[in-house]
């Protein structure tokens, strides 16, 4: 599952977004035939090198690659790498040739654009990318320089209707019914899974300043780190309110499990894990999901880009334009439950239907990757069994 972080509008991230690249290959070495809808290189040949899970993998071979080939003529070499093993790897080989003025062997990375945008890797697409226009202004002013966000997911409050017919729409109003509703609400431990993991960071938001949040966004601030100490003790005094009295699930499929079994009426879940998981019966046909307010949930954007020292940089931005069509757009909503970058109102009614209550156009980035990494740590200090 792409957890990633579609900052404005969807993780997983999203938080993160999870890189990937090609196990044991790095810029300049093939992947053969990883699933189909590769083929070799060549002057009308793009490399795209491909970060997330097994379900992004069959997007791009299965849809989004044949479906380019056939409106351009441009064919596609996929690179990808389950969980982005060799990432950071592949990122130094990128950033020592471009410093070199070689050619790095790749000409476009699908998630690791936040990280190549943040070391100036990526060309310019202004003026280049038409479908630009299409994704709000506050949306392009979170990513990276020259980064294109093309889709996102973000935690949504997961609810059965039969046991919670009104339910919460603001932050303040889920704590109030977790304590009204002993045992109905779980959420894993944040060091398992991205869906806990926002609804400790989502409770720690509620106490802190709009700067000192901004801060913690952007960067690692451990003198910052006492003003969580509300937000602990909130977290901690839900401790008898939760599943069994204090039962945290392992990672994010196992709320979900309980609430397929209905021995819980509510958690947090990653939109994309939830919209697919109730087409395929791991999620109770039956359950909604909807985004709160004050703060919200955290989501994250999946950012691509053009690497500026590709040779084939015009038929990079021929991709990210194509991707930002309506129509991918809509594909990769339907494959993957990825919200869509550009409006809602510009896809078919039957994706707008699908995304009614996540209201991908309210979701904010999570903390910084290091101050996640304390947080995770000092949830397990201060929250279960006090």
């Amino acid at each position: 599952m792409d957890r990633r972080r579609f900052i404005g509008f969807g993780a997983a991230a999203a938080g993160a977004a999870a890189l990937s690249a090609c196990q044991g290959n790095g810029p300049g070495a093939a992947t053969g035939n990883q699933g189909g809808g590769t083929e070799g290189g060549g002057a009308n040949t793009l490399v795209v090198y491909c970060g997330a899970d097994t379900n992004i993998q069959d997007l791009w071979t299965k849809t989004l690659i044949p479906g380019f080939k056939k409106a351009t003529g441009i064919g596609v070499k996929f690179q990808f790498d389950l969980h982005g093993q060799n990432s950071d790897q592949v990122l130094n080989r990128i950033a020592a040739a471009t410093q070199q003025k070689k050619d790095p062997g790749i000409d476009f990375v699908e998630s690791m654009g936040q990280q190549a945008g943040a070391a100036n890797l990526l060309g310019d697409p202004t003026g280049k990318v038409a479908n630009l226009s299409e994704i709000p202004s506050d949306v392009l002013d979170t990513v990276s320089k020259n980064a294109i966000p093309y889709r996102g997911s973000s935690v949504l409050l997961a609810y059965l209707p039969s046991k919670v017919p009104d339910p919460p729409k603001s932050l303040d109003d889920l704590l109030a019914w977790i304590k009204a509703h002993p045992g109905q609400f779980a959420y894993n431990s944040p060091d398992t899974g991205g869906a806990g993991d926002s609804f400790v960071q989502t409770v720690l938001t509620k106490y802190l300043s709009p700067d000192t949040l901004k801060k913690m966004q952007t960067g690692y601030h451990k003198d910052l780190e006492g003003q969580w100490d509300k937000g602990f003790q909130t977290l901690a005094g839900l401790n008898k309110s939760m599943y069994q009295k204090g039962v945290y699930p392992n990672g994010n499929n196992g709320t979900l499990e309980l609430l397929l079994q209905k021995q819980i009426s509510m958690c947090p879940a990653w939109s994309d894990q939830f919209i697919s998981g109730r087409e395929s019966g791991v999620v109770p046909e039956e359950a909604k999901a909807l985004q709160i307010t004050d703060p919200s949930f955290t989501g994250g954007a999946t950012q691509c880009g053009v690497l500026s020292a590709s040779k084939k940089q015009d038929l990079g931005f021929k991709l990210a334009n194509w991707l930002l069509d309506p129509e991918q757009q809509a594909a990769i909503a339907t494959a993957i439950a990825g919200f869509p970058a550009i409006p809602m109102a510009k896809l078919p009614s039957k994706v707008q239907s699908e995304f009614a209550d996540a209201d991908p156009g309210n979701l904010r980035p999570g903390f910084n990757s290091d101050m996640d990494s304390d947080m995770k740590s000092l949830w397990q200090q201060k929250v279960p069994g006090h």
